[in-house]
C-alpha cells in the first residue's frame, strides 16, 4: 500500500485502525533494524521499536506530508534511539568509552548476530563512533539512503553529513586495520 493511501485510511475514522496496521506491517521491520544497528541489542531494540509506533500514532494526525512519510518515521526512530542511549550513560553514568564496551559485550554474547570475522570487527568499531556519526554511517552504508534523505531525516547539512560520513569511514579504517 503506497504512504498517500496509508494516510488516507488513517485519516478516516472508520478505516483509522486498519490503517495504522498497514503502516506498523509496512515499516516495522525497517525501523527494527535501524533501531537494532544503534542500539544492538534485541529487547532493547524491540521496546524502542514499539515506543516509536505509539509516539507515530498519537502524532500522525500532525503529519503535515512535507515530508515523506518514510521520513518522517526514521526521524522518530532516530531521535528516539538517540534519546535512549543519552539515558543509558546517564543512568549508569557511562562514559562513552564503556558504553561502547558494555554494547561491544553484547554483540559478543548474541548468538542472533551472526557474521564472519570482519563483520563482527565492523560492528565493535562502528560502536566506537560518536552516536550520530554512527547513525550516518548505518543510514548510508546499510540502508543506502540518499544524503538527502539523511539531511532531511536529521534535519543536518548534506556538507555536515559527508563529513561526518567520511570521518567514520576513516575512523572505522583505522580501528579495522589494527
Amino acid at each position: 500500500m503506497e504512504d498517500r493511501e496509508l494516510l488516507i485510511k488513517i485519516r478516516q475514522p472508520e478505516t483509522r485502525n486498519y490503517g495504522f496496521n498497514m503502516l506498523v506491517r509496512t515499516y516495522q521491520q525497517r525501523v527494527y533494524t535501524h533501531v537494532r544497528k544503534m542500539v544492538i541489542d534485541h529487547d532493547d531494540a524491540d521496546d524502542i521499536t514499539q515506543e516509536i509506533f505509539i509516539k507515530i500514532h498519537k502524532h500522525i494526525d500532525g503529519f503535515r506530508e512535507d515530508a515523506q512519510l518514510f521520513t518522517w518515521i526514521y526521524r522518530i526512530a532516530t531521535n528516539e534511539c538517540l534519546t535512549f542511549l543519552q539515558k543509558k550513560k546517564r543512568r549508569f553514568f557511562l562514559p562513552i568509552g564503556d558504553l561502547a564496551g558494555e554494547l561491544s559485550a553484547k554483540l559478543d554474547a548474541n548468538p542472533g548476530l551472526s557474521g564472519d570475522e570482519i563483520q563482527l570487527k565492523l560492528q565493535k568499531a562502528l560502536l566506537q563512533l560518536p552516536d550520530k556519526q554512527r547513525l550516518v554511517f548505518n543510514m548510508k552504508y546499510f540502508e543506502d539512503l540518499t544524503y538527502e534523505q539523511i539531511a532531511d531525516i536529521t534535519k543536518t547539512s548534506v556538507g555536515a553529513l559527508k563529513a561526518s560520513y567520511h570521518y567514520a569511514v576513516k575512523k572505522i579504517e583505522e580501528l579495522i586495520i589494527i
